[in-house]
Parts: C-alpha cells; sequence; structure tokens
C-alpha cells in the first residue's frame, strides 16, 4: 500500500488461496491462514507498529478501533510501588490499539483490496527465482509460479516471514549461500484464549509478561473484550510438558496470585501449544557488498525471534515503512538500493534481534538452572549486568519504568538507554535499595506436585 501510494506498481502474491473475510469474527472463527503457523496464537500490536500505522495509514488504525480493537496504553501497567505518578511529555508514544492476528490481518486485508490500483494475487505460489546478473552481481529479475506463470519486477520483496525459502531458491538459481544464523528459541507456548462474560479485560495485577521460575506467563488484551493466557516452557522441560492438558493448564495459572482472575472468562479456545520457534537472522550483504540484487526481505524474512515480546509486526510494520524510502531513493540503481537497504536493516532491525535473542539465551539458562535445582548463574557480561539492574529497579522507579517499557514497545532499544552513564548510575542506585521480588506463582517442587496431584485425580 505505500509502494502503490508513492505511484509504483505493486503485484502482491499470497500463496493462501482465501479471500479476505467480511468481519473479524468471520476470521477468527473460519479463516485458515494455512501459511501463517502464528496465525492463532498470541498477538499483540506494540506501540512502535500503531505509531507506523498512524504516520502511513491512518485509515487502518481506524478500522481496526471499529473492528472492536483495543486502545491501551501501557503506562496502565505502572507498579503501584512507583511513588511518582505524573504524566510526562511523549508518554503518548506508549499507546496502541491491539487485536488478535486473525483481526487485525482482515482489517488490513480489507483495506488493501481497497487500495486503488494494487493488484493483488491469492492462491499464487511462487516455485522459484528468475535471475540474470547486474554489474558482475546475481539479479533477481522476478519470480516464476508453480502454474508457470512469470512475473518481472524491478524489485522483489520477501516478506513470506519465518518460514520464507528466499535463500533456498537463490541457491538453487546459482547465486552463493547468504549469511544465516539460526537457533531454536527453545521454549513451547500453551495458551488459551478467553471473552469476557460481563464486558472489559481482567485488571492487570502484573507485568505483561512475568518469570515464574521454570515457566513464564504471558497476558495479552485483545480485540471485542478477548483476552489470551499463555504459558511458556523450555523444550527440554518434559514434565511441564503436560500443561498440554487444559485441567493442568488451568490449576497453574490458578496458582499464581497475580494472574488467576484472568481465568474469569468464557474460554473460547483450548489450550493451544506451539513450539518449534526459531530464532533466525539473514544478511544479504558480505564485505561491504551485496550478494545479490533485485530482491529485499522484509520482517520476519529478514530477522525473526520468538513470539514473547510480541514484536514480530510491530518491527515488520517500521522495517516496511524504511524499504519504502530506501526504494525511492534507489530504485533506478539495484546496487546502491541493495547497499542501502543492508545498511538501513542492521542500524535499524538487526539490534532488535540481538536484544531479543541475548534475552531469550538468559531466560531459557535460567529456567533450566532452576529446574535441575541450581540458582541462576551471575551476570557474565556487561550488558547482562545492567539489565539486571534495570530489571530491579523498574517496580521502584518512574525512569527505569518507562525505559524497560520503550524497549518492549519497539521506541528505543535498551542498548541505546543503557548507554547513558547518569541514567545507569541512577538504576544502579535503585537497584541497590530494592527489596527482593515475591515469587509470581509456585516454586518448581510444588508445580510437580500440582501436576501430579491433577494425574492422581484423574
Amino acid at each position: 500500500m505505500l509502494l502503490r501510494r508513492d505511484g509504483h506498481e505493486v503485484t502482491v502474491l499470497e500463496r493462501d488461496p482465501e479471500s479476505v473475510p467480511r468481519s473479524g469474527d468471520r476470521a477468527w472463527e473460519r479463516w485458515t491462514r494455512s501459511g501463517v503457523t502464528q496465525f492463532r496464537q498470541p498477538h499483540f500490536l506494540q506501540s512502535r507498529g500503531r505509531i507506523v500505522l498512524e504516520e502511513e495509514l491512518p485509515g487502518v488504525v481506524s478500522a481496526l478501533a471499529q473492528a472492536g480493537g483495543l486502545r491501551f496504553d501501557p503506562l496502565r501497567l505502572m507498579p503501584p510501588s512507583i511513588v511518582d505518578r505524573e504524566p510526562r511529555s511523549g508518554d503518548m508514544r506508549f499507546q496502541t490499539v491491539t487485536a488478535r492476528r486473525p483481526v487485525l490481518e482482515q482489517v488490513l486485508g480489507r483495506a488493501a483490496h481497497a487500495e486503488p490500483g494494487l493488484e493483488i494475487r491469492r492462491g499464487v505460489c511462487v516455485r522459484e527465482l528468475m535471475m540474470t546478473a547486474y554489474d558482475g552481481t546475481p539479479h533477481v529479475r522476478g519470480v516464476r509460479a508453480d502454474s508457470g506463470e512469470q512475473f518481472e519486477a524491478d524489485l522483489v520483496v520477501d516478506a513470506m516471514g519465518r518460514r520464507s525459502q528466499l535463500p533456498r531458491w537463490l541457491e538453487e538459481a546459482g547465486s552463493r549461500p547468504i549469511h544465516e544464523e539460526s537457533e531454536d528459541s527453545g521454549f513451547i507456548y500453551y495458551t488459551r484464549y478467553f471473552r469476557s462474560r460481563n464486558g472489559g479485560i481482567p485488571e492487570f495485577r502484573a507485568p505483561i509478561l512475568t518469570s515464574a521460575g521454570t515457566f513464564s506467563i504471558l497476558t495479552l488484551p485483545g480485540d471485542n473484550d478477548t483476552w489470551s493466557v499463555t504459558l511458556y516452557i523450555s523444550a527440554g522441560d518434559t514434565p511441564l510438558k503436560r500443561l498440554r492438558d487444559p485441567d493442568r493448564w488451568t490449576a497453574l495459572v490458578a496458582a499464581c496470585p497475580a494472574h488467576a482472575h484472568w481465568l474469569d472468562g468464557e474460554p473460547i479456545t483450548g489450550v493451544l501449544a506451539m513450539g518449534g520457534v526459531t530464532d533466525r537472522y539473514r544478511r544479504f550483504s558480505s564485505d561491504g557488498r551485496p550478494m545479490v540484487t533485485g530482491v529485499a526481505a522484509v520482517g520476519d524474512a529478514c530477522a525473526c525471534t520468538n513470539p514473547s515480546n510480541g514484536r514480530g509486526m510491530s518491527l515488520g510494520l517500521m522495517h516496511v515503512q524504511r524499504l519504502r524510502d530506501v526504494i525511492g531513493a534507489h530504485l533506478e540503481n539495484p546496487r546502491e538500493l541493495a547497499e542501502a537497504w543492508d545498511e538501513a536493516t542492521e542500524a535499524e532491525l538487526t539490534p532488535w534481534y540481538r536484544e531479543n535473542v541475548a534475552e531469550d539465551r538468559a531466560r531459557i539458562a535460567e529456567m533450566e538452572a532452576l529446574r535441575h535445582g541450581l540458582g541462576p548463574e551471575p551476570p557474565r557480561t556487561r550488558s547482562a549486568l545492567l539489565r539486571r539492574a534495570l530489571l530491579a529497579a523498574v517496580p521502584r522507579d518512574a525512569d527505569a519504568f518507562r525505559a524497560f517499557l520503550a524497549s518492549r514497545c519497539c521506541l528505543t532499544p535498551l542498548r541505546e538507554t543503557l548507554a547513558n552513564p547518569e541514567f545507569v548510575e541512577h538504576i544502579f542506585r535503585v537497584a541497590s535499595d530494592s527489596p527482593a521480588p515475591r515469587p509470581a506463582g509456585p516454586n518448581r517442587v510444588q508445580v510437580l506436585d500440582l501436576l501430579d496431584d491433577l494425574r492422581a485425580a484423574a
């Protein structure tokens, strides 16, 4: 839509054949979207995504609100232990409008189909790339579909998400292998959706994402008085895989004092399990030179992380916005476009990937240590030490809370915030006076006893 409004001829090739449903309810109930594995998994539109949409496609934000999207201000999550509760300049940036993934995609899909001059071809499955050379570098000049139909283009945009086959297609076309880093995030998610029986969503008595020893709890508000609750664990924690059972899942949520009331709704799904979530980073440049031209990967097709921080959609929208800018300046020169796109991606998307992966690794290490009866290891790097100090200061200090929220909302990476010596000194001072946090749920022994008791009762 952004490229079409800049005057470009744009054709969208969508593998899934189903048309966009007429309403969000139908999208939730009947839209399959087999090409999107996480279609009905937890979803939240972070503030950065709302900002991009309001800057570029304000009608989409209005349509999402009309479809029942929830206007949500994460500042309402500020813990009661923070004394300074005065509003500040810039607080509006934290606000968002969020919805379940099928509802948000239905709104975007309807808007795209209404966009004048935008061609959308559904049910077209791309088979391979069409290649040539540009200035001695492999160049993508278009794609060929399973049907044999060919689509030539000045630029092919890979928006195929975490399932993208672009690296394989490039190698099959004779290009060198691109740089790729890939690792399983190590988590398994168990999610259930609810709808309110009396309107509204439950009160937040804990952060959206709460660590509770060998499991974490994620509570996400949605559209039309719906919400999701997710328990996620280490993929190696076999005893906790029994959380796939609805009774065990419910019992563990009920045993968490600040989260039990999230069960006070009508369940609208069973327990939805998801594992094998990969953190993956791809770079299409080597030694400052593009390895291929004529193609640009955006969002999850370029760098994807586990969904517990809800960054995928917002970072994808930000990345697309930057691609529009790069195309506007460099479309006539494929090499310049590839170089500028690599530079923009490394500056604005890759830092978020690195931050998320570091957090994943630290959390998995903590889970594994606790389930083996060990205490968490002390921070081994300065960045880990700074992050621990920040987390200790968050429940006590308005500055620390906003800094952490800015990271969660995809507004400012922690590495930028923690590069300020005065702020670092401040959070260390606050952290040194902060009491140890109360447990968010039962400890490891209690969790296992709870699950075993239910098995015995069954």
